[in-house]
C-alpha cells in the first residue's frame, strides 16, 4: 500500500521524502518500484524522449582534483588534452546532430570555470550555431560569475550545466579544491539570468543509497529542470579506478526512487550506460528516465545515434 500511496502523490505532484524512498527500497522488489516509477514519469513527461548532445569543448589539464574525473592533471590517464575546439569542428557537431533529430546541444569545458577571453569565443560558436541550426542550446563551462552567465545567455544560451555530482555530505571526501555551495552560487546565478538548469550526478562513487537520494533532492530543491543520471567507469589512472561496479538491479532501483524523489522533471541517461545489458538500459526507460545523452560522452565513447533511437523505439518512446 505504501508503494500505491507514494505513487499516487507522485503523480499530483507530491515528491516522496528520502525517509519514505528508503523504505521503499527496503520492501519493494526493483520491478514494482520501476514499473510505479514509470507511471508517475508517463504522467509528467510523456513518451516522448527528451535528447541532447554535447561536444567536449575543451580537454584535461583540469586543476581540481575530483577523484573521479579523467581530466584532472592529478590523474595520469592518457585523455586527449587541448584547449578549445575549434569552431569548424563544433558547428559540424551541431549540424550532424540538428540532422539527426536530436534537440539539445551543449559545448563542455574541463576545468574550474572559463576565462572570461575564452566566454567571447565560446559565444561566437554559440550564435553561429543558432544561425544554421533549430538546437536548444546548453553550455556546461564551471564556476562562472554572473557576467559570464549573462553572455551566454545573450548569445542564446537557454540552459545552463552544473553537476553536482553527489550529495552535499559526500562532496568533500571526492573533492577539495571547490565545495558543493561553490556549485550551487553558479546555479542560482545561471537562474538568476534567464537560463534553465541541469543539475545531476554520479552513481556509484562508494556513495550509500540515502546519498544518492539527497543529490536528487538537492539538485530539485536547486532549481533543475533536467538530472543527469551518470554511472561511474571506473578510469584507470583515476583515484576511483578500483571502486566496485554497482550491480544493475541497484541502478534500476536508484532511478525508480529517484522519479519518486523528482516526478515533474526529466531523469536523462548520461555516462557509463554503455556498460549495462540491452535489458537493464531498456527498464530503466521503463522504470523512471526519460530522456538521454547522446553520442560521445566527454573521454568514454556513447552510443551511437542510430543505436540509441532504435533502443528507445524498443522502449516504446516516440521521436
Amino acid at each position: 500500500m505504501m508503494l500505491e500511496k507514494v505513487k499516487e502523490r507522485a503523480i499530483s505532484g507530491i515528491p516522496a521524502s528520502i525517509e519514505e524512498a528508503l523504505e521503499l527500497n527496503d520492501n519493494y522488489s526493483a520491478d514494482s518500484l520501476a514499473d510505479a516509477a514509470d507511471e508517475v514519469r508517463a504522467h509528467w513527461c510523456g513518451d516522448i524522449i527528451d535528447t541532447c548532445s554535447i561536444v567536449n569543448a575543451r580537454s584535461g589539464r583540469c586543476s581540481e582534483d575530483c577523484k573521479w574525473c579523467a581530466q584532472s592533471r592529478c590523474h595520469m590517464t592518457g585523455v586527449d588534452e587541448y584547449d578549445f575546439v575549434g569552431a569548424d569542428t563544433a558547428l559540424h557537431a551541431a549540424r550532424l546532430n540538428s540532422d539527426a533529430g536530436v534537440k539539445r546541444y551543449s559545448l563542455v569545458t574541463s576545468g574550474r570555470k572559463v576565462s572570461p577571453r575564452d566566454i567571447d569565443r565560446f559565444c561566437d560558436i554559440y550564435r553561429k550555431v543558432a544561425d544554421e541550426t533549430g538546437l536548444y542550446m546548453c553550455a556546461s563551462m564551471g564556476l562562472l560569475n554572473r557576467d559570464e552567465l549573462q553572455a551566454l545567455y545573450d548569445a542564446g544560451v537557454k540552459r545552463y550545466h552544473c553537476n553536482l555530482e553527489t550529495s552535499s555530505d559526500y562532496f568533500p571526501l571526492l573533492c577539495t579544491t571547490h565545495t558543493h555551495a561553490d556549485k550551487l552560487r553558479t546555479i542560482a546565478l545561471a537562474r538568476e539570468v534567464g537560463m534553465e538548469v541541469c543539475c545531476g550526478g554520479i552513481i556509484g562513487m562508494g556513495e550509500t543509497m540515502r546519498q544518492r537520494l539527497m543529490l536528487a533532492e538537492e539538485a530539485r530543491n536547486a532549481g533543475a529542470v533536467s538530472i543527469p543520471v551518470n554511472i561511474l567507469n571506473p578510469i584507470k589512472g583515476t583515484a576511483l579506478e578500483n571502486v566496485p561496479l554497482i550491480e544493475e538491479e541497484e541502478i534500476v532501483r536508484t532511478v525508480a526512487l529517484f522519479r519518486f524523489i523528482a516526478p515533474k522533471l526529466t531523469l536523462r541517461f548520461a555516462g557509463g550506460r554503455m556498460r549495462l545489458s540491452q535489458e537493464a538500459m531498456e527498464r530503466i526507460l521503463r522504470g523512471g528516465m526519460n530522456g538521454a545523452l547522446m553520442g560521445d560522452m566527454l573521454t568514454t565513447v556513447g552510443n551511437g545515434v542510430a543505436e540509441d533511437k532504435a533502443l528507445f523505439r524498443k522502449a516504446g518512446y516516440k521521436e
